[in-house]
Protein backbone atom coordinates (compact mmCIF):
# COMPACT_ATOMS: atom_id res chain seq x y z
CA UNK A 1 0.00 0.00 0.00
CA UNK A 2 1.42 3.06 -1.07
CA UNK A 3 2.19 6.26 1.32
CA UNK A 4 0.38 8.33 -0.90
CA UNK A 5 -2.98 6.62 -1.01
CA UNK A 6 -2.32 6.51 3.04
CA UNK A 7 -2.43 9.91 3.42
CA UNK A 8 -5.20 10.13 1.22
CA UNK A 9 -7.33 8.09 3.52
CA UNK A 10 -6.54 10.31 6.82
CA UNK A 11 -6.84 13.27 4.72
CA UNK A 12 -10.43 12.01 3.75
CA UNK A 13 -10.68 10.67 7.19
CA UNK A 14 -9.85 14.20 8.67
CA UNK A 15 -11.73 16.26 6.13
CA UNK A 16 -15.10 13.90 7.53
CA UNK A 17 -14.79 15.23 11.38
CA UNK A 18 -13.45 18.70 10.38
CA UNK A 19 -16.53 18.76 8.50
CA UNK A 20 -18.92 17.94 11.63
CA UNK A 21 -17.41 19.56 14.17
CA UNK A 22 -17.85 22.70 11.97
CA UNK A 23 -21.42 22.62 13.11
CA UNK A 24 -20.62 23.76 16.08
CA UNK A 25 -20.19 27.10 16.97
CA UNK A 26 -16.98 29.25 17.21
CA UNK A 27 -15.64 29.57 20.34
CA UNK A 28 -12.92 31.87 22.18
CA UNK A 29 -10.43 29.66 21.55
CA UNK A 30 -6.93 29.90 21.10
CA UNK A 31 -4.96 26.36 19.50
CA UNK A 32 -1.88 26.50 18.86
CA UNK A 33 -0.48 23.37 16.70
CA UNK A 34 3.55 22.86 17.01
CA UNK A 35 5.98 20.72 17.01
CA UNK A 36 9.03 23.05 18.45
CA UNK A 37 6.94 24.56 21.16
CA UNK A 38 8.65 27.61 22.35
CA UNK A 39 6.40 30.11 20.10
CA UNK A 40 3.15 28.79 20.86
CA UNK A 41 3.96 29.00 24.56
CA UNK A 42 4.97 32.79 24.31
CA UNK A 43 2.12 33.53 22.46
CA UNK A 44 -0.07 31.31 24.69
CA UNK A 45 1.41 33.01 27.92
CA UNK A 46 0.53 36.52 26.26
CA UNK A 47 -2.76 35.26 25.74
CA UNK A 48 -3.78 34.60 29.50
CA UNK A 49 -2.18 37.47 30.48
CA UNK A 50 -4.09 39.79 28.56
CA UNK A 51 -7.81 37.78 28.95
CA UNK A 52 -10.19 35.32 29.68
CA UNK A 53 -10.09 32.97 26.92
CA UNK A 54 -9.45 28.99 26.54
CA UNK A 55 -6.03 27.84 25.37
CA UNK A 56 -5.20 24.44 23.84
CA UNK A 57 -2.00 22.88 22.55
CA UNK A 58 -2.30 20.33 19.71
CA UNK A 59 1.64 19.28 20.01
CA UNK A 60 3.48 16.52 18.34
CA UNK A 61 4.26 13.43 19.99
CA UNK A 62 7.66 13.98 18.95
CA UNK A 63 7.74 17.09 20.98
CA UNK A 64 9.40 17.05 24.69
CA UNK A 65 9.08 20.62 25.09
CA UNK A 66 7.23 21.66 28.43
CA UNK A 67 4.31 24.05 28.96
CA UNK A 68 4.59 24.21 32.11
CA UNK A 69 4.36 27.65 32.75
CA UNK A 70 1.18 27.97 31.08
CA UNK A 71 -0.95 26.58 34.17
CA UNK A 72 -3.43 25.34 31.59
CA UNK A 73 -5.51 21.91 32.41
CA UNK A 74 -3.35 19.27 30.73
CA UNK A 75 -6.41 18.30 29.20
CA UNK A 76 -5.93 21.22 27.08
CA UNK A 77 -2.29 19.69 25.94
CA UNK A 78 -3.35 17.10 23.51
CA UNK A 79 -0.94 15.03 21.07
CA UNK A 80 -2.69 15.53 17.56
CA UNK A 81 -0.32 12.95 16.01
CA UNK A 82 -0.99 10.38 18.23
CA UNK A 83 -3.17 6.87 17.44
CA UNK A 84 -5.62 7.40 20.76
CA UNK A 85 -8.61 8.24 18.28
CA UNK A 86 -9.75 10.22 20.85
CA UNK A 87 -7.35 12.78 21.18
CA UNK A 88 -7.04 12.93 17.23
CA UNK A 89 -10.71 13.73 17.31
CA UNK A 90 -10.41 16.57 20.08
CA UNK A 91 -7.60 17.95 17.87
CA UNK A 92 -10.15 17.88 14.76
CA UNK A 93 -12.98 19.61 17.10
CA UNK A 94 -10.40 22.50 18.79
CA UNK A 95 -9.35 23.20 15.11
CA UNK A 96 -12.56 23.42 13.72
CA UNK A 97 -14.10 25.48 17.06
CA UNK A 98 -11.24 28.14 17.52
CA UNK A 99 -11.24 31.63 17.16
CA UNK A 100 -7.57 32.04 16.25
CA UNK A 101 -5.13 29.31 15.02
CA UNK A 102 -1.45 28.75 15.12
CA UNK A 103 0.93 26.61 13.82
CA UNK A 104 4.41 26.77 13.74
CA UNK A 105 5.76 24.01 10.70
CA UNK A 106 4.38 22.23 8.08
CA UNK A 107 1.29 20.29 8.85
CA UNK A 108 -0.73 17.95 6.24
CA UNK A 109 -4.01 17.88 7.82
CA UNK A 110 -3.95 21.79 6.99
CA UNK A 111 -4.71 20.81 3.36
CA UNK A 112 -8.39 19.86 3.79
CA UNK A 113 -9.37 22.45 7.18
CA UNK A 114 -11.29 25.06 5.09
CA UNK A 115 -11.84 27.23 8.65
CA UNK A 116 -15.16 29.08 8.79
CA UNK A 117 -15.14 33.12 8.27
CA UNK A 118 -13.44 34.84 10.58
CA UNK A 119 -11.10 32.28 11.64
CA UNK A 120 -7.00 33.70 10.83
CA UNK A 121 -4.85 30.81 10.57
CA UNK A 122 -1.38 32.34 11.62
CA UNK A 123 2.18 30.48 10.82
CA UNK A 124 4.89 31.02 13.72
CA UNK A 125 7.49 29.38 11.63
CA UNK A 126 10.02 27.91 13.74
CA UNK A 127 12.77 29.79 12.55
CA UNK A 128 14.19 33.71 12.94
CA UNK A 129 16.31 33.29 9.69
CA UNK A 130 17.01 30.56 6.98
CA UNK A 131 19.99 29.81 5.43
CA UNK A 132 18.72 26.77 3.46
CA UNK A 133 15.89 26.91 1.44
CA UNK A 134 12.19 25.29 2.46
CA UNK A 135 8.61 25.46 0.69
CA UNK A 136 8.07 25.26 -2.50
CA UNK A 137 11.71 26.34 -2.78
CA UNK A 138 12.90 23.15 -1.99
CA UNK A 139 15.08 21.11 -4.67
CA UNK A 140 12.92 18.12 -3.71
CA UNK A 141 9.52 19.83 -3.93
CA UNK A 142 9.43 18.99 -7.58
CA UNK A 143 10.80 15.61 -7.37
CA UNK A 144 7.38 14.76 -5.38
CA UNK A 145 4.11 13.48 -6.96
CA UNK A 146 1.29 15.48 -8.39
CA UNK A 147 -0.60 14.64 -5.67
CA UNK A 148 2.13 15.74 -3.04
CA UNK A 149 2.68 19.22 -4.18
CA UNK A 150 -1.07 19.54 -4.61
CA UNK A 151 -1.72 18.88 -0.77
CA UNK A 152 2.09 21.23 -0.01
CA UNK A 153 0.58 24.71 -2.02
CA UNK A 154 -2.87 23.65 -0.37
CA UNK A 155 -1.27 23.94 2.98
CA UNK A 156 0.47 27.15 2.69
CA UNK A 157 -2.53 28.38 0.95
CA UNK A 158 -4.51 28.37 4.25
CA UNK A 159 -2.10 30.44 6.52
CA UNK A 160 -3.67 33.95 6.35
CA UNK A 161 -0.75 35.53 8.47
CA UNK A 162 3.37 34.81 8.69
CA UNK A 163 5.20 36.64 11.58
CA UNK A 164 8.40 37.67 10.64
CA UNK A 165 11.25 39.48 12.49
CA UNK A 166 12.78 40.98 9.50
CA UNK A 167 12.13 42.35 6.50
CA UNK A 168 14.52 39.92 4.95
CA UNK A 169 12.05 36.79 6.14
CA UNK A 170 9.56 38.56 3.91
CA UNK A 171 10.85 37.83 0.04
CA UNK A 172 11.91 33.98 1.44
CA UNK A 173 8.70 33.50 3.03
CA UNK A 174 6.81 34.84 -0.23
CA UNK A 175 8.77 32.19 -2.16
CA UNK A 176 8.30 29.53 0.31
CA UNK A 177 4.59 29.21 0.95
CA UNK A 178 3.40 31.88 -2.33
CA UNK A 179 2.57 34.27 -0.14
CA UNK A 180 1.71 37.96 -1.02
CA UNK A 181 2.98 41.45 0.69
CA UNK A 182 0.22 41.97 3.08
CA UNK A 183 0.58 38.59 4.66
CA UNK A 184 2.68 39.48 7.22
CA UNK A 185 3.24 40.56 10.73
CA UNK A 186 6.34 42.31 11.43
CA UNK A 187 5.69 41.69 15.27
CA UNK A 188 8.58 39.50 15.62
CA UNK A 189 9.51 36.48 16.47
CA UNK A 190 7.64 35.62 20.01
CA UNK A 191 10.08 32.95 22.16
CA UNK A 192 13.13 36.06 21.33
CA UNK A 193 11.06 37.39 24.27
CA UNK A 194 12.95 35.82 26.49
CA UNK A 195 16.20 37.46 25.44
CA UNK A 196 15.10 40.85 27.23
CA UNK A 197 13.69 39.18 30.44
CA UNK A 198 16.57 39.02 32.82
CA UNK A 199 14.56 37.14 35.92
CA UNK A 200 14.04 34.72 32.73
CA UNK A 201 17.42 33.98 31.85
CA UNK A 202 18.79 33.94 35.64
CA UNK A 203 16.20 31.23 36.07
CA UNK A 204 17.02 29.26 33.12
CA UNK A 205 20.53 29.77 33.71
CA UNK A 206 20.44 28.31 37.31
CA UNK A 207 17.97 25.39 35.09
CA UNK A 208 20.75 24.68 33.01
CA UNK A 209 23.54 24.40 35.57
CA UNK A 210 21.52 22.27 37.44
CA UNK A 211 21.10 19.53 34.99
CA UNK A 212 24.77 20.06 34.00
CA UNK A 213 26.76 21.26 37.17
CA UNK A 214 29.87 20.09 35.83
CA UNK A 215 29.49 22.86 33.19
CA UNK A 216 29.36 25.69 35.25
CA UNK A 217 32.64 27.36 35.68
CA UNK A 218 33.76 26.78 31.96
CA UNK A 219 33.86 28.22 28.61
CA UNK A 220 31.62 26.10 26.72
CA UNK A 221 31.23 25.53 23.08
CA UNK A 222 27.77 24.48 21.78
CA UNK A 223 28.11 22.35 18.39
CA UNK A 224 24.67 22.11 16.98
CA UNK A 225 24.75 20.46 13.32
CA UNK A 226 21.36 20.52 11.33
CA UNK A 227 19.79 16.96 10.40
CA UNK A 228 20.69 15.97 7.18
CA UNK A 229 17.56 13.63 5.25
CA UNK A 230 19.92 10.52 4.56
CA UNK A 231 20.98 10.22 8.31
CA UNK A 232 17.57 10.94 10.69
CA UNK A 233 18.35 7.38 11.65
CA UNK A 234 22.06 8.50 13.50
CA UNK A 235 23.62 11.47 12.17
CA UNK A 236 27.82 10.96 12.07
CA UNK A 237 28.86 14.66 12.40
CA UNK A 238 32.24 15.63 10.73
CA UNK A 239 33.82 17.20 13.99
CA UNK A 240 36.50 14.98 15.62
CA UNK A 241 35.15 15.06 18.99
CA UNK A 242 37.90 13.83 21.02
CA UNK A 243 40.59 15.24 19.63
CA UNK A 244 38.86 18.73 20.21
CA UNK A 245 38.48 18.21 23.97
CA UNK A 246 41.50 16.80 24.52
CA UNK A 247 43.16 20.04 22.59
CA UNK A 248 41.48 22.67 24.01
CA UNK A 249 41.66 20.99 27.43
CA UNK A 250 39.87 21.24 31.05
CA UNK A 251 38.91 25.01 30.56
CA UNK A 252 36.24 23.98 27.97
CA UNK A 253 33.76 22.08 27.57
CA UNK A 254 31.95 20.92 24.54
CA UNK A 255 28.44 20.21 24.44
CA UNK A 256 26.42 18.62 21.08
CA UNK A 257 23.16 18.98 20.37
CA UNK A 258 21.43 16.85 17.32
CA UNK A 259 18.71 17.59 15.57
CA UNK A 260 15.07 17.03 16.95
CA UNK A 261 14.39 15.02 13.68
CA UNK A 262 17.79 12.79 14.47
CA UNK A 263 16.75 9.48 16.25
CA UNK A 264 19.94 8.29 17.69
CA UNK A 265 22.34 10.99 19.01
CA UNK A 266 26.46 10.61 17.80
CA UNK A 267 27.86 11.45 20.81
CA UNK A 268 30.19 9.32 23.38
CA UNK A 269 29.27 10.34 26.38
CA UNK A 270 32.29 8.67 27.91
CA UNK A 271 34.37 11.35 26.17
CA UNK A 272 35.62 13.71 29.30
CA UNK A 273 34.68 17.51 28.27
CA UNK A 274 31.97 16.53 26.40
CA UNK A 275 27.75 16.12 27.03
CA UNK A 276 25.62 14.94 24.91
CA UNK A 277 22.67 17.57 25.23
CA UNK A 278 20.10 16.40 22.91
CA UNK A 279 17.34 15.48 25.07
CA UNK A 280 17.58 19.04 26.48
CA UNK A 281 13.84 20.30 25.61
CA UNK A 282 14.86 24.57 25.65
CA UNK A 283 17.40 25.47 23.32
CA UNK A 284 17.46 28.99 24.24
CA UNK A 285 18.44 27.94 27.97
CA UNK A 286 21.69 26.65 26.31
CA UNK A 287 22.46 29.55 24.25
CA UNK A 288 22.81 31.40 27.30
CA UNK A 289 25.18 29.59 29.14
CA UNK A 290 27.05 29.41 24.96
CA UNK A 291 30.71 31.14 25.02
CA UNK A 292 30.72 29.38 21.10
CA UNK A 293 28.34 28.51 18.97
CA UNK A 294 29.41 26.49 16.51
CA UNK A 295 26.85 25.92 13.42
CA UNK A 296 26.64 24.72 9.86
CA UNK A 297 23.28 25.21 8.22
CA UNK A 298 20.66 25.76 11.06
CA UNK A 299 18.96 28.64 11.82
CA UNK A 300 19.92 28.90 15.58
CA UNK A 301 22.47 31.44 14.43
CA UNK A 302 19.82 33.85 14.00
CA UNK A 303 18.79 34.26 17.78
CA UNK A 304 22.06 33.54 19.65
CA UNK A 305 23.58 36.82 17.49
CA UNK A 306 21.11 38.49 20.16
CA UNK A 307 23.82 37.57 22.44
CA UNK A 308 26.72 38.94 20.72
CA UNK A 309 29.11 36.46 20.88
CA UNK A 310 31.41 34.44 18.55
CA UNK A 311 29.90 32.19 16.20
CA UNK A 312 32.01 29.46 13.95
CA UNK A 313 30.91 27.83 10.92
CA UNK A 314 31.32 23.88 9.65
CA UNK A 315 29.86 22.76 7.11
CA UNK A 316 31.96 19.90 6.68
CA UNK A 317 29.98 18.81 3.57
CA UNK A 318 29.12 22.25 1.79
CA UNK A 319 28.56 21.21 -1.84
CA UNK A 320 26.68 18.48 -1.21
CA UNK A 321 24.63 19.75 1.70
CA UNK A 322 23.96 22.72 -1.49
CA UNK A 323 22.94 20.56 -3.69
CA UNK A 324 20.52 18.80 -1.45
CA UNK A 325 18.64 21.56 0.15
CA UNK A 326 19.69 24.75 -1.58
CA UNK A 327 20.80 28.37 -0.16
CA UNK A 328 18.61 31.22 -0.38
CA UNK A 329 22.33 33.12 -0.64
CA UNK A 330 25.86 32.48 -0.88
CA UNK A 331 26.83 30.66 2.17
CA UNK A 332 29.95 33.14 2.74
CA UNK A 333 27.55 35.97 2.26
CA UNK A 334 24.85 34.73 4.97
CA UNK A 335 26.47 33.70 8.15
CA UNK A 336 27.96 36.04 10.56
CA UNK A 337 31.57 34.45 11.30
CA UNK A 338 34.68 32.86 10.11
CA UNK A 339 33.29 29.06 7.97
CA UNK A 340 35.97 26.21 8.44
CA UNK A 341 36.53 23.22 7.24
CA UNK A 342 38.06 21.33 9.61
CA UNK A 343 38.56 20.59 13.38
CA UNK A 344 42.04 21.90 13.52
CA UNK A 345 40.96 25.16 11.94
CA UNK A 346 38.11 25.53 15.18
CA UNK A 347 40.83 24.26 17.82
CA UNK A 348 42.61 27.20 16.27
CA UNK A 349 40.49 30.32 15.99
CA UNK A 350 38.70 29.19 19.66
CA UNK A 351 42.52 29.08 20.93
CA UNK A 352 42.79 32.59 19.33
CA UNK A 353 39.57 34.04 20.26
CA UNK A 354 39.80 36.87 18.02
CA UNK A 355 36.38 37.65 16.15
CA UNK A 356 34.41 39.78 14.71
CA UNK A 357 31.96 41.05 16.80
CA UNK A 358 30.23 44.38 15.18
CA UNK A 359 29.59 41.57 12.21
CA UNK A 360 27.70 39.72 14.33
CA UNK A 361 25.71 42.74 15.41
CA UNK A 362 25.20 44.19 12.08
CA UNK A 363 23.90 40.29 11.54
CA UNK A 364 21.23 40.75 14.51
CA UNK A 365 20.16 43.88 13.17
CA UNK A 366 19.42 43.29 10.01
CA UNK A 367 17.42 39.32 10.99
CA UNK A 368 15.90 40.40 14.33
CA UNK A 369 14.57 43.56 13.80
CA UNK A 370 11.13 43.75 15.21
CA UNK A 371 12.18 41.11 17.62
CA UNK A 372 12.57 43.91 20.62
CA UNK A 373 11.10 42.35 23.13
CA UNK A 374 7.87 42.78 23.16
CA UNK A 375 7.04 40.47 20.29
CA UNK A 376 4.54 38.47 21.78
CA UNK A 377 2.65 41.32 23.48
CA UNK A 378 2.65 43.23 19.60
CA UNK A 379 1.31 39.70 17.99
CA UNK A 380 -2.06 39.60 21.02
CA UNK A 381 -2.40 43.48 20.29
CA UNK A 382 -2.64 42.44 16.39
CA UNK A 383 -5.40 40.22 16.90
CA UNK A 384 -7.60 42.17 19.39
CA UNK A 385 -7.81 44.95 16.47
Amino acid sequence: MSKEFLIAMYLFLTKSIFTIAKLFPIQNKYVFVSSFGDNADYVAREVLRQQQADVVILRSRKSNYSYAQLNIDEKRIISFDSLNIIQYVMSIYHLATARHVFVDNYFAFLSVMNFKPGVECIQLWHAAGAVKKFGMEDPTFYDRSTSAQKRFKQVYSRFDKVVVGSESMIPIFKKAFNLNDNQFLKTGIPRTDFFYDETAKSAAIRKVYNTYPEIESKKVILYAPTFRRDELEGQEIGLEVEKMATALGPEFMLLIRMHPAVKMNYVDSRIDGVLDVSAYPNVNHLLLVTDYLLSDYSSMPYEFALLNRPQIFFPYDLRDYEKESGFWASYDEVVPGPIVQSTDEIIELIRQDDFDLEEIAEFSNRWNRYSAGQSSRALIDYLKQ
